[in-house]
């Protein structure tokens, strides 16, 4: 069995290591029992080969991507996170349940959060990969790959505490780091950059067909996701003390995103052309490799499936995401322009706002061109309002065949790393550095923009800034061409799991609290006909209507939680009765209760 085939042996290794003893209730280090003899794990490459695939284990899986954005500024959702609550109480009780990415109750498993046996495992391997049969190369690859998920436990556990214990060995039950306290951020991360670069250093495979293997340059990847973070939270969290050192790791940034970039080994995937090649990223089965770095794979015939269609089209699973009218607005017009510019642009009606606009925005939501497979038949998809709230529903992830969306019968691959990321990190650190060329804007955010079929601003950096992105988003931001980055950097990557932690990092958590608007109804009680095709789609009603039409949505926006910005018209607002309230506290999470009562040093984050 070989390690690309690791997403479907997922825990076929157990039997070496029982890593999950929990000690005196408290799981900062567990003990390992051995139930194989070191020799053979450690005294082959193969034994190593067999240990090391464990650590993949860690990933996260495609259900746990795609979901990752459940809790950010664009989402309008069934309910309002408890994170967010205005009043409501949030406790470091449940923390071991919330995602990487902080959305409520959906979790990626406990290591992802406060667990620590994954990093048990990892350190317990770089203390006994020492047999001196195995060849000094040999045992440095293997190495790299450990040390390469290390940085990246850590980073995730540095992104959710701030400070947190860094081990870099095994314990034992008398070992007094056990009960340790938490080490500095600056101690914690530097470890992180030691790690990452020991991985790029010795990680011996750089480029592979399946991405689904770790490899030198998603390695690389890792480094410029990890330096971007750090240098721009170093930068904006000026309360931490620690601005000064923001230029050397965006500086970092900027030196592995672009070594990824000169490697020649990826491109910007265009066979679709403007009007397909984006999606066709998120809902082909084999993960595109001209451009993607590293994927979840699925398999049909070993059952390994997601639930993205599922997901995005039920009216009773999942959150009902829904992208918000803001976000919407920041989609440019074809030429280049802003499309708040247009005088009309808070009025227009979906059907006219989703035409000559970047084409990423019909490769992202339901447009009046949307189709979809019903029992074999291409059929309109207009936005279902069974499922969104504001009319922006999403299709970036879930198939256009209705015959899967009730389960896990998701086959495409889903993307971890990926090429467009890698070149909005270079452009977004650089422009943080105030370095950013015309020549490096032309071969990043140009060429993101070349791809969703834009035609104007392609070749030029930004001297005016956009008074929406100031005012709505960024009113901190004059600098036009970090708007621009951050504007392309929302766009190219929604739904990918980047959203919660880029507001985390540019200290802008208020946006959390952004009202859950949608599409503009310029009238109540009357039908509206959102895909042109000559059939009406949805009735929004302040009093409901005597008969209805088969087929059509009827959504009542004379009540608290739904109503219409003017009464009998206006913007859609989802929620407006439910207080969402961002506190300074909640740029970290707590450190979870039971742990804190085991281990009284670790001490608990600012406010919790």
């Amino acid at each position: 069995m070989v390690m690309k085939n690791k997403y479907f042996i997922k825990n076929s290794y157990r039997w070496l290591f029982l890593i999950c003893t929990v000690l005196l209730g408290c799981d900062l280090e567990e003990v390992p029992v051995d139930t194989a003899n070191k020799g053979a794990v450690f005294g082959s490459e193969n034994g190593l080969q067999l240990y090391a695939n464990s650590f993949y284990d860690w990933l996260p899986s495609a259900n746990n991507i795609h979901q990752a954005d459940a809790i950010s500024d664009y989402s309008a959702r069934r309910n309002a996170p408890d994170f967010l609550r205005a009043g409501n109480v949030y406790t470091s009780r449940t923390t071991d349940n919330t995602s990487a990415s902080g959305y409520d109750m959906v979790a990626l498993g406990s290591d992802w959060n406060w667990g620590w046996g994954t990093l048990r495992n990892i350190n317990f391997f770089l203390e006994n990969n020492k047999d001196p049969k195995i060849a000094p190369e040999v045992r440095k690859h293997y190495n790299g790959l450990a040390r390469f998920f290390r940085a990246w436990f850590y980073f995730e556990k540095v992104k959710r505490y701030g400070e947190v214990p860094w081990i870099n060995k095994p314990l034992d039950v008398a070992d007094p780091q056990l009960y340790g306290s938490r080490d500095p951020r600056t101690l914690v991360m530097d470890s992180v950059l030691a790690d990452i670069n020991y991985a790029i250093a010795n990680i011996r495979t750089v480029n592979e067909s399946s991405r689904t293997l770790i490899t030198k340059d998603v390695a690389l990847a890792l480094k410029s996701r990890i330096a971007l973070f750090e240098g721009t939270f170093r930068k904006y969290h000026t309360d931490k003390g620690l601005a000064n050192t923001a230029t050397t790791w965006l500086a970092a940034a900027t030196d592995a995103s672009e070594t990824v970039m000169n490697s020649g080994r990826y491109s910007l995937y265009k066979g679709g052309g403007t009007d397909l090649s984006y999606r066709q990223l998120f809902i082909s089965d084999a993960p595109v490799a001209s451009e993607v770095i590293l994927a979840v794979v699925s398999s049909t015939a070993l059952n390994v499936r997601h639930a993205a269609n599922w997901y995005f089209t039920s009216a009773t699973t999942g959150t009902r995401f829904s992208f918000i009218r803001p976000f919407i607005n920041t989609y440019l017009n074809i030429d280049g322009t802003p499309f708040t510019d247009e005088a009309d642009y808070q009025t227009q009606t979906f059907m006219d706002e989703v035409k000559g606009r970047d084409k990423r925005l019909a490769q992202t939501i339901r447009t009046g061109s949307y189709k979809r497979v019903n029992a074999g038949n291409q059929v309109p998809a207009p936005p279902a309002f069974t499922y969104t709230y504001t009319g922006y529903q999403p299709i970036k992830w879930s198939v256009d065949n209705v015959a899967i969306d009730g389960g896990n019968n998701n086959t495409n691959a889903v993307s971890i790393f990926r090429y467009a990321e890698i070149l909005l990190n270079y452009a977004e650190a650089k422009a943080e550095l105030g370095t950013l060329t015309t020549d490096d804007w032309t071969k990043t955010i140009g060429a993101l923009r070349s791809r969703a079929g834009i035609t104007g601003g392609l070749s030029a950096l930004p001297t005016v800034a956009d008074p929406y992105l100031q005012s709505t988003y960024f009113p901190g931001i004059s600098d036009p061409v970090i708007l621009e980055v951050r504007r392309e950097r929302g766009i190219e990557l929604a739904l990918e799991g980047f959203r919660f932690y880029d507001i985390i990092r540019w200290k802008r958590g208020e946006l959390m609290e952004m009202p859950w608007t949608g599409i503009y109804v310029p009238e109540a009680n009357k039908l509206m006909d959102l895909n042109e095709d000559g059939t009406p789609d949805v009735y929004f009603y302040t009093q409901a209507p005597a008969s209805q039409i088969n087929g059509v949505n009827y959504i009542n926006v004379a009540t608290e939680s739904y109503k219409l910005t003017n009464g009998t018209s206006g913007q859609i607002v989802w929620l407006p009765n439910i207080v969402r309230k961002w506190e300074e506290k909640k740029y970290f999470y707590p450190v979870p209760e039971t742990h804190l009562l085991t281990n009284p040093k670790l001490g608990q984050n600012t406010g919790w």
